[in-house]
């Protein structure tokens, strides 16, 4: 059973930056594409960027282009999500996910393995 543990939420002003880690364990094979998701109060869970197994191609949100970087170290079965010039609109629980595939997915049903989430604020 795959599990999935997020960290490096918090509370950051608009404008600020904050990284988030998902440490990823009890694969059978490595390195499956990944994502991260977000979900704000009284919304629904929406994607927010993702990344092949490789590392060389990854997707994003149009909301978060430019702003957000997702990467990955695969020796230490870890990925990141670099979240700069942070606005309140970014607020939600971040969730990172596991797709057990090869290949970039961007559609929540394509995940099959959850973190717990992490708490992500901005305030203005």
């Amino acid at each position: 059973q795959v599990q999935l543990v997020e960290s490096g939420g918090g509370l950051v002003q608009a404008g600020g930056s904050l990284r988030l880690s998902c440490a990823a364990s009890g694969r059978t094979f490595s390195s499956p594409s990944m994502g991260w998701f977000r979900q704000a109060p009284g919304k629904e869970r929406e994607f927010v960027a993702a990344i092949t197994w490789s590392g060389a191609s990854q997707h994003y949100a149009d909301s978060v282009k430019g702003r957000f970087t997702i990467s990955r170290d695969n020796a230490k079965n870890t990925v990141y999500l670099q979240m700069n010039s942070l606005k309140p609109e970014d607020t939600a629980v971040y969730y990172c996910a596991d797709t057990g595939k090869w290949y970039l997915c961007i559609e929540e049903r394509d995940y099959i393995y959850w973190g717990q989430g992490t708490q992500v604020s901005v305030s203005s």
